[in-house]
């Protein structure tokens, strides 16, 4: 049986089609009827991934050709959630390296790329968007090999399979000038290069968790892949966590894949990837063994988080008029909800019963869980984001990030040059047709903040992509916003004439007829200070008409802040406000005088 079984998973940089050639193996597979109607980007179920165009959450599903099952796992192209990636790796046998034929190897590229290389696979590449004006699929077949020397690859990974491809249009070439219009070359490069999964279908059971879900029906629910033996519904298993301690507990449900349905089944051997419900307590990275006779299977470690910011209880003025869940005990009840499944999250509490310290593995990475926060109703407070720093031998140690920056010509100087401010050393500059490719390693602390700079830098020309790389010793300070902001001075609701008059000050960040308080961020000071406005100064009328004086006012659109762009722009002393409806910044102190004795008391 398990030799008619193939596991693999789809690694790529985001935004090279992993999805979307998920999308057409399916579609050739014949698991579709005929006038089935059929979303794009089929795997991406989340809201937010359908918005965003990015895969946040690794997900299953098991294609038949020719009498092959071809188990197939869909994972994030971001770095922020590697950790999905890192855990999915142990499920399968190989992995598809998906590059696109103009960008080349991307930072995420060389992460998943890494991380399969070490587990000793031997991927196959596929070179993608083969069709895309300016493809270089010669070249950047080159570029991948660099990469497998770089990352140290054995003689048998470095004899990688190639496979030409365009994911849109739904076909696969072993030579880009060859002529085909369907993925069979793939499938066929799948069924000969990748091996069978191993293991003894007459040993003891054993299966490795790797992801966890939660169904309202059935609890909580495992999913992985069965390295040994064989399993039926009803039976008794071992459960072993990572410190070696045995319960006991039997599965109430066994489900396997087909297509993207998730079907019941009786029972299943070693090779295949199933879920398994009944285990209300298990934990990612536990193993499920045979009853009779536990062994455990070796504990997968995750890369620790590199980010950390506060989640506060919302304390201003119009906090609980716009979110339903709004209290400590919600907040930690959800965080805590949220790390049975979120493997790369920590949740710690601190001295203050309001505050909970929250670690990630990047921007994005909590951005998504704050954003997913807001849409189920809650309302908080965030913080600015924080590196984790480490301490060895008494030197302290901070998070470097690889950084790669595509950038015009024209607009190269300045991104250097600011990159220099924020400690960046370059590693390589290389030209590629009137764009130049910049490679950087710099501190994490460094990028906070930057790529809203760095878009209005380069007009919105330039592209950039990070991963982490190590850590290093302390780079020494970083200087922060340049630019004070502008806050509200009392309550009430922004007049269009106040504005007008403001605008001169600075960029606003509220139009007019948005409800505002005392202490809360208007808009952005053209000077290095903060300065105190009031938004809701009326003009003054009177009976006498003079020329000019009732011109209509114009107003300058308002800068509305993203959540992302939000948390980048945040200093110390301030807040991001979060509710269902509104994402407002705000003082940590509302108090003008309040805020003058704090300065005065850390000076002193």
């Amino acid at each position: 049986m398990t030799q008619q079984i193939r596991n693999i998973a789809i690694i790529a940089h985001v935004d090279h089609g992993k999805t979307t050639l998920v999308d057409a193996m399916l579609r050739q597979s014949g698991i579709f009827r005929a006038n089935q109607v059929i979303t794009e980007r089929i795997m991406d179920s989340n809201d937010l991934e359908r918005e965003r165009g990015i895969t946040i959450l690794s997900k299953n599903l098991s294609i038949e050709y020719k009498g092959l099952r071809i188990n197939v796992v869909d994972t994030p192209g971001h770095a922020d959630f590697g950790g999905e990636v890192e855990r999915v790796l142990k499920m399968v046998d190989s992995v598809l390296l998906l590059v696109d034929a103009f960008d080349g190897p991307m930072p995420q590229t060389r992460f998943v790329l890494k991380k399969s290389l070490d587990l000793g696979m031997r991927p196959i590449v596929v070179i993608n968007k083969i069709d895309r004006p300016g493809a270089r699929p010669r070249e950047v077949v080159d570029m991948v090999f660099d990469l497998f020397c770089e990352l140290d690859a054995n003689e048998q990974q470095l004899d990688f399979p190639i496979v030409f491809a365009s994911a849109k249009s739904g076909y696969a070439r072993f030579e880009p000038d060859d002529t085909g219009d369907n993925l069979d070359p793939l499938f066929e490069t799948i069924r000969d290069r990748v091996p069978a999964p191993g293991g003894d279908a007459a040993a003891p059971f054993q299966f490795l968790v790797t992801s966890i879900d939660y169904n309202d029906y059935i609890g909580r629910i495992a999913t992985g892949k069965i390295f040994n033996g064989t399993v039926r519904e009803g039976q008794t298993l071992a459960r072993i966590d990572k410190d070696g301690n045995i319960s006991r507990g039997r599965i109430s449900k066994l489900i396997g894949y087909q297509g993207l349905q998730q079907i019941a089944i009786e029972q299943a051997g070693a090779g295949e990837i199933v879920t398994i419900a009944g285990f209300d307590d298990v934990r990612i990275s536990e193993t499920l063994a045979d009853s009779a006779n536990p062994i455990a299977l070796p504990y997968v470690n995750i890369d620790e988080p590199t980010l950390s910011m506060n989640f506060i209880v919302n304390s201003s003025p119009f906090a609980g008029q716009e979110g339903k869940y709004v209290t400590s005990r919600n907040i930690y009840e959800r965080l805590q909800r949220e790390l049975r499944t979120n493997v790369s999250l920590r949740v710690e509490e601190t001295d203050q019963t309001d505050t909970f310290k929250v670690s990630g593995r990047g921007e994005l990475h909590l951005s998504i869980l704050i954003e997913n926060m807001r849409r189920e109703g809650f309302e908080l407070a965030v913080s600015k984001p924080q590196v984790i720093f480490r301490e060895e031998n008494g030197e302290r140690l901070e998070p470097i990030e690889y950084l790669c920056i595509d950038v015009p010509e024209e607009f190269q100087g300045t991104v250097i040059e600011k990159l220099g401010q924020r400690k960046a050393e370059m590693l390589s500059m290389k030209p590629m047709d009137g764009i130049n490719r910049l490679e950087f390693h710099i501190p994490a602390r460094g990028l906070i903040g930057f790529r809203t700079e760095f878009l209005t830098d380069t007009r919105g020309t330039g592209t950039m992509a990070h991963s982490f790389a190590h850590y290093a010793p302390y780079k020494g300070e970083i200087e922060g916003r340049k630019n004070g902001v502008l806050i509200a001075m009392e309550a009430g609701e922004t007049v269009g004439y106040a504005l007008f008059n403001l605008q001169d000050r600075g960029i606003l960040f509220v139009g007019p007829g948005i409800r505002v308080y005392a202490g809360m961020i208007v808009g952005q000071h053209a000077k290095e200070n903060d300065l105190v406005v009031n938004t809701s100064k009326g003009k003054k009328l009177t009976n006498v008409r003079a020329s000019g004086s009732d011109d209509a006012i114009r107003l300058t659109p308002p800068r509305i802040l993203s959540l992302e762009q939000a948390l980048e722009y945040i200093d110390e002393d301030e807040l991001v406000e979060v509710t269902p409806k509104s994402i407002r910044l705000r003082k940590k102190i509302l108090d003008e005088n309040d805020r003058k004795k704090e300065e005065k008391r850390k000076k002193g």
